[in-house]
């Protein structure tokens, strides 16, 4: 086997089900990918091949890591040239280790996952954003090869199967242990700039959101926003987490004049002990395909505000889904918000990147008011908290486990 096994044993006299990640840095399906093995090593011989294991964020101790040794090539020609590579090592793989299932996790995955078909074990492809949906001539090249395509939201699924009259489909939620994160989240405290209270005495009131450096993340609205609810409540505080420099957003907080009450925390590998500080989570991305850090922020139970972004949050925040609610208060000349069962959502914003300080928005001011209304709301900002950590629970490893287990049994 060409590929360097990096730790771990395999298991005898169980079907072998191999997971592929391009990488396991710190990501939301990286996470699930990690999760899944150690879940699934119960009832499968499981290995995780990845194209490159160096900088792994996550845990890996006990798990068969196969490292291909095919890391990121620069430029489209070292890029499509890096595919057909990694497709030919991963076809060798597949026929001495002649696993039942292949399971991928993104769209780099899926492609050598589909591509390295060996017409014996099945190909199963993981959907885990809508924009991988959004990429037609990829989906179809994939409604060709796919076994099963597995999507973390019925709005994917129902994508695939509206457009691209796919039926080998099914939701897979992702999945989460919440007594852990909560353990977690208590045995240590954040390194944060501020203490308790304000100058003047007040309890802080601090709001929390995670995403890498990347304009999806839609952070400039946050800030926008933060900067209104700020001037309202000078005693709340926003903390961002996730990779990156932040340096444009960096600077708008300073032109904002907010710098002082945002903190910027970077990517971290314990991010639980700092969302567990915040009363509120907010998300006003423009893409997603199910927000893990939205429901890991409901674990520990911060009420929950959110854009209706592609795809996930309606489907976590309320509890059939239906958002037709905004065209109706539009037509009324209201403000469009649904105050669901589980958390607040608001509409899609926009997603040209507008860093400006002296422009803001009415999308902007609606979440800075949504957000001040529910702060100054002690009975409604409770009702949400109790209500996220309810709702959080719903995404329980069992559900996962036993729904896995039921596509697979369907596996020859």
């Amino acid at each position: 086997m060409k590929g360097k096994e990096v730790q771990g044993a395999q298991a005898e006299g169980k079907r072998r089900l191999l997971l592929v990640s391009p990488m396991l840095h710190q990501g939301g399906f990286e996470r699930v990918c990690i999760t899944t093995a150690r879940l699934m090593e119960a009832h499968f011989d499981v290995s995780i091949v990845v194209f490159n294991s160096a900088n792994i964020a996550y845990d890996v101790s006990g798990l068969h890591i196969i490292d291909l040794q095919l890391g990121v090539k620069k430029g489209k020609i070292g890029k499509l040239f890096n595919i057909v590579r990694r497709s030919r090592r991963l076809r060798r793989l597949k026929k001495e280790m002649k696993p039942a299932i292949v399971y991928s996790f993104g769209p780099t995955a899926n492609m050598v996952n589909a591509f390295s078909r060996t017409g014996r074990g099945k190909v199963w492809l993981g959907l885990r954003n809508y924009t991988d949906v959004e990429e037609t001539v990829k989906i179809r090249l994939f409604t060709r090869l796919a076994d099963l395509m597995i999507c973390c939201s019925k709005r994917i699924e129902a994508e695939l199967h509206g457009h691209f009259h796919f039926d080998k489909t099914c939701t897979l939620y992702n999945l989460y242990d919440v007594e852990a994160i909560r353990r977690e989240a208590e045995a240590k405290e954040p390194d944060l700039p501020w203490g308790e209270r304000d100058g003047e005495g007040r309890r802080l009131r601090i709001l929390v959101s995670m995403g890498r450096d990347d304009d999806m993340k839609g952070f400039w609205h946050m800030l926008k926003a933060f900067s209104l609810i700020h001037r309202e409540i000078p005693e709340a505080r926003l903390v961002l987490l996730g990779a990156g420099s932040f340096s444009l957003y960096r600077q708008l907080a300073s032109d904002l004049g907010i710098a002082d009450a945002v903190h910027f925390a970077g990517m971290q590998r314990e991010p639980y002990k700092y969302l567990k500080k915040g009363e509120v989570y907010l998300l006003t991305s423009r893409n997603e395909g199910f927000p893990n850090a939205l429901v890991e922020g409901m674990a520990l139970g911060l009420a929950a505000v959110s854009v209706d972004c592609m795809t996930g949050p309606a489907e976590i925040l309320l509890e059939d889904g239906d958002t037709s609610r905004f065209a109706e208060q539009k037509e009324k000349g209201e403000m469009p918000v649904i105050y669901g069962e589980y958390g607040i959502l608001l509409p899609e914003m926009s997603r040209e990147r507008n860093l400006d300080a002296g422009e803001i928005a009415q999308e902007e001011r609606n979440l800075a008011s949504v957000v001040t209304g529910l702060l100054r709301d002690e009975a409604l900002l409770e009702r949400y908290r109790q209500a996220a950590g309810e709702r959080a629970r719903i995404f329980t490893y069992e559900s996962y486990v036993e729904q896995f287990l039921r596509l697979a049994d369907g596996v020859e």
